[in-house]
């Protein structure tokens, strides 16, 4: 059997069990006829993933806010359409279809019971747990996720990469830097500045007017960075038609504060948690109690013997 690779694994768990939910029909039913197409579908993205991929270490990082305050501040519309209850104390209620969300705290009890580590910092997006993971970690790191912003921490040199679900898991583009420059021109640091400059509506960047991504790959490419670029704004020799100088300048404000919002955070106080992949159940009786409540079925026994399998490989 293939052994276990070295590879930390840095699950964008939101972002995987939204692809679930959207993915498994949901007439995948608890014996209470309660929905759990979401946590079915994670178990078996998971398996799928670690007997694919067979990595020595995996985290699920959560969001534990998903839209922080410091964020909101420096850009207020800050996937502010997402919102479905503004909150005085505590995160913003993201809008979240009414079956997925009681599933949520299962995929969590299923995940802690299985011993498979679970890390959410209050005031970060999972994307900040994953950066900072990413930053400290000594070896590859692969990070899997539906989210494009996670392609800015993409490193040939350390060997981080993006596995972005094309069709379930089963199907996943692996994303490095020569993926990066064929598609967008940039490497993965230069990415941040490509999606900064051009905006992005999911998230409520309003980006710079005028530049969408192909103009700003070109003016990366002749300038380096948007430092760079920013300053060929103030040096009236630089190659900037009349049309991007004027625009550039009157987004200052905006190219401002976005680098600290686009730019995911490599210093979260992350806890003292064993990152190993789990050979058996941290809590075996939880988990059988857990299964026995929501019907897990096959998607639970395949991910333990998967796991058991893995794990093994690798002592």
């Amino acid at each position: 059997m293939r052994g276990v690779t070295g590879r930390l694994m840095l699950l964008d768990t939101a972002s995987l069990y939204f692809r679930a939910y959207f993915g498994v029909p949901d007439s995948v039913k608890a014996p209470d006829g309660t929905p759990v197409n979401a946590v079915r579908g994670l178990l078996d993205f998971i398996e799928r993933l670690v007997r694919d991929h067979r990595p020595a270490e995996l985290v699920a990082c959560m969001d534990a806010d998903w839209r922080p305050k410091w964020r909101v501040d420096l850009i207020p519309s800050y996937k502010a359409h997402r919102v479905a209850e503004e909150r005085a104390a505590g995160p913003d209620e993201e809008e979240v279809p009414d079956t997925l969300s009681p599933q949520v705290p299962v995929i969590e009890a299923v995940l802690d019971a299985l011993g498979i580590a679970r890390v959410g910092v209050a005031g970060y997006e999972a994307d900040d747990v994953i950066g900072t993971f990413t930053a400290r970690a000594k070896g590859p790191v692969d990070i899997v996720t539906g989210d494009r912003d996670l392609y800015q921490l993409v490193d040939d040199v350390r060997g981080v990469r993006v596995l972005y679900p094309l069709k379930g898991v089963g199907t996943l583009q692996t994303t490095d830097e020569t993926w990066l420059r064929e598609k967008y021109g940039v490497d993965g640091r230069g990415y941040a500045d490509l999606a900064l400059l051009r905006g992005d509506p999911s998230d409520g960047l309003p980006g710079v007017a005028g530049i969408g991504e192909k103009t700003a790959a070109k003016l990366l490419a002749e300038f380096g960075d948007l430092a760079g670029i920013m300053a060929a704004v103030d040096d009236p020799r630089s190659k900037l038609t009349p049309s991007q100088r004027k625009r550039l300048d009157e987004a200052r404000p905006y190219v401002a504060v976005a680098p600290t919002v686009v730019k995911v955070a490599a210093d979260v106080p992350l806890p003292d948690v064993d990152t190993a992949l789990p050979r058996t159940p941290r809590d075996g009786a939880a988990l059988d109690a857990l299964a026995e409540r929501w019907g897990l079925g096959g998607s639970l026994q395949r991910l333990l013997l998967t796991l058991s399998a893995v794990g093994a490989a690798g002592a």
